[in-house]
This record gives structure tokens, C-alpha cells and sequence, in this order.
């Protein structure tokens, strides 16, 4: 199994995406409410150079000798990618290997660090969230790290927003009764007007949240974001396009829900591109395996490593 890059796995937003975690699991400075890998631990907002660069870029390499197709590298993995103290190095050893658009998923905690907004600078596209309104809100969704502060946060948005030369693609993730009525729509409309950003998205969860009681926008007020704001919807399940180099089934799935969480529907789709026409027995083998964890969401069932 791959240490660091995993997929290629179906983006909603950037089509088929080879994934690179440079960072351990679940590490983070948010621990958002909604988060598909479950809560964070450890919770830090100390960036390090958790691996060294060379080995990210070694296994890289050999995925890219293997000719595997893909439309972009997102690092992004298994928590927040800006907390990796050689993502500048890392993002230019990629590019150095490959004409494919590198695109940093991010929770935009720390785009007011200098450091960070440098490094990020070379990246073809960057894509933060923008979950929260005010300070009240930001603790009820993000449960920021102790030292970080919503008024530097918020401007560190803005700043790198301005400076940033590249594609910037917002993720605004709406939770029913937290950010999604009216006056908050209105107060996302004033923050996003001092924005300036290329692409809006508009989302809602569609995964097992990290706490159960999290629950998805309804569509009328996806359309009403929609119409209010300008953004695009992108609240609806990719089905295909997973891949794993890894000939195993039972691994290959491993592998792939260790970053990227896939209900019965996306592991069977994945299994028949393998040959599997059968895929009831390892859906159970899933089931039953104490290194998974299934939970039941908005009728799916969706598996993901513990």
C-alpha cells in the first residue's frame, strides 16, 4: 500500500484526482463538524516536515511510471495540508514531473501566514473553505485549534485572495440549522464580495459527518445559496473513476477509504472496472472487518478506515 499518494478518486470539482496526504492521519487545526475522516486527533497547529519531500516524490515517480491517467495531483490526504512544512518544495517537485494542474485542498487556516501564502503561490489552483459568518459560528463548525483567531483567519482569506495569481476556487459547505438561513446567506454574500476568487462552489455533507447529528442543506436552500450568491452545486455523489494499483481487492479498497470514504455503490462500480461482477461477499468481508467502519447516511452505506 502507498504511504502517500493514493486513486486516482473522482473530484467533484477537478475530475479525476491523484491524491497526496504529505501529512499522518487526521492531523489537523480544524475539527470540523462535518469532516468525512471523523474527528481530529491529534489536533496541532504547528507545521513540520512530518516526511521528508524525496520520499513523497520517490513514490510519486513510481505511480507516474505506471502511466496510471489522471486530470490532476491534489494534495490534500488525510488533514490539512498546509500544516506540511516542505509543501513548497513538495508542489514544486511535482510540477517539475508532470504538465498536470497541482491543486491544494485547504482549510484556509493559515493563509495569513507568509510562509504559507509563498508557498502556495506556485500552486495551479488553491480551494479553502468558507464555512463560518462570525466567530460563534466558526467555533460551532471548524473547533478551531486554541491559538488560532477568526479575525486573522478571516483576513488571511482576503489577503491571499488578492495576492494569489492562480485559480482560486472557494468551498462554502452549508449544515441544516447552523449557516444555512437566510441572514447567513446574506453575511456569506458580504464576506464573499471582498473576495477575489474565480470559482465559488456550493456544498453540502453527503458523507458521514464526524458528528452524527450533522445534517445536509435542503435543496431548496441549495438553490436559494445558489441563486443568492452565484456559486455552483456540487451536492451530488461521484459514482466512478477510483482506481488502486494495488491487485488485491479487499486492499485496494483499504488503500483507497484510508483518505477517501466510499459508500456500497462506489466500491461496487469499483469492483466491476476490476473484473468483480460479484461484489457481495467483499462488501460483507468490509462489513465485518474491525479495521472498518460503516455507518448508514442519507440511505448509503459508507465505508471508511477507523
Amino acid at each position: 500500500m502507498n504511504q502517500f499518494v493514493y486513486g486516482p478518486v473522482p473530484s467533484r470539482r477537478l475530475g479525476l484526482s491523484l491524491g497526496i496526504s504529505p501529512i499522518p492521519k487526521k492531523t489537523c487545526n480544524y475539527s470540523c463538524i462535518y469532516c468525512q475522516l471523523g474527528r481530529t486527533h491529534p489536533m496541532t497547529n504547528t507545521r513540520s516536515l512530518f516526511y521528508p519531500v524525496e520520499d513523497i516524490l520517490s513514490e510519486f515517480d513510481q505511480i507516474l511510471a505506471q502511466r496510471v491517467a489522471f486530470d490532476v495531483v491534489t494534495i490534500v490526504g488525510e488533514g490539512e495540508p498546509t500544516l506540511y512544512s516542505g509543501l513548497g518544495s513538495l508542489i514544486n517537485g511535482i510540477q517539475t514531473r508532470t504538465e498536470k494542474p497541482v491543486a491544494v485542498i485547504t482549510n484556509g487556516a493559515l493563509l495569513g501566514d507568509p510562509e504559507v501564502q509563498s508557498e502556495l503561490m506556485v500552486a495551479d489552483i488553491v480551494l479553502p473553505s468558507l464555512d463560518a459568518c462570525d466567530e460563534a459560528m466558526w467555533h460551532t463548525i471548524n473547533r478551531p485549534h486554541r491559538s488560532l483567531e477568526f479575525a486573522r483567519v478571516n483576513q488571511g482569506l482576503i489577503d491571499f485572495s488578492h495576492a494569489y495569481q492562480g485559480q482560486l476556487w472557494i468551498e462554502l459547505m452549508l449544515i441544516a440549522g447552523i449557516n444555512d438561513n437566510e441572514a447567513s446567506l446574506q453575511q456569506f454574500k458580504d464576506m464573499l464580495s471582498r473576495l477575489n476568487y474565480d470559482r465559488l462552489y456550493i456544498n453540502t455533507p453527503v458523507r458521514p459527518p464526524a458528528e452524527t447529528w450533522v445534517a445536509a442543506a435542503s435543496p431548496e436552500t441549495m438553490t436559494r445559496a445558489v441563486t443568492l450568491l452565484g456559486g455552483i452545486s456540487i451536492d451530488l455523489l461521484a459514482s466512478t473513476g477510483f482506481h488502486s494499483e494495488i491487485t488485491d481487492d479487499y486492499e485496494a479498497i483499504k488503500s483507497i477509504i484510508k483518505r477517501h470514504p466510499m459508500n456500497q455503490h462506489e466500491i461496487e462500480g469499483f469492483l466491476r472496472t476490476r473484473g468483480q461482477m460479484q461484489p457481495s461477499d467483499l462488501l460483507e468481508k468490509l462489513r465485518q472487518s474491525p479495521e472498518i467502519e460503516v455507518l448508514e447516511y442519507k440511505g448509503y452505506l459508507t465505508f471508511r478506515l477507523k
